[in-house]
């Protein structure tokens, strides 16, 4: 079995590996799952992605339009902690940490508490959930301290892997959504 750095790193170029026409492809596929799996929601936490990552933002912006409360978290590098803030428009996005799309300058707070669903990005995912992602644990905590939120995680499926080293802090997902399949874990 791989060591998470390693498998980390062969799904990445994996992930890379797509063009970009097919990659908007997939993902709108994955984001029509996703409108699917969230529909009974009311205050839905989602990623606004940053490249080659599943393009949530066709998700978002149906989301805002069904007048769901749409809540992106804001990256907090010093404590390695999520910031919540309620987003009512994509355009309020700026590259911020780690040049992920954040509302850092349209921040409306909100406590994760309220959050019934969040939908995660990933580098990778096995079929009993477990979420390989970037390594810093943000994700990890969030959903530590936030334990009866419903756990989607999206991915292209060409970013799964036979099985995903998991440690016992690492939170597995509920489902994953991919492209092809909606993966019940």
């Amino acid at each position: 079995m791989m060591d998470k750095s390693t498998l980390r790193a062969v799904l990445k170029e994996r992930r890379a590996a797509m063009s970009p026409d097919i990659r908007a492809e997939k993902s709108r596929s994955i984001c029509k799952k996703l409108l699917e799996e969230t529909a009974e929601y009311s205050v839905i936490m989602a990623y606004a992605p940053k490249e080659p990552e599943v393009d949530t933002m066709p998700f978002i912006e149906e989301l805002i339009a069904a007048g769901k409360t749409v809540v992106l978290p804001i990256i907090e590098r010093e404590t390695h902690t999520l910031r919540l803030s309620v987003i009512e428009d994509t355009k309020n996005l700026e590259c911020s940490t780690f040049n992920v799309p954040e509302p850092v300058s349209a921040e409306i707070p909100i406590s994760g508490c309220r959050v019934e669903c969040v939908v995660l990005p990933m580098v990778g995912f096995d079929r009993r959930g477990n979420r390989l992602g970037y390594g810093a644990g943000y994700y990890d905590r969030f959903l530590e301290a936030n334990p009866g939120v419903k756990k989607i995680g999206a991915a292209f499926s060409s970013q799964e892997a036979e099985m995903v080293p998991a440690e016992a802090f690492d939170v597995r997902m509920d489902e994953i959504v991919t492209e092809d399949e909606i993966i019940l874990c």
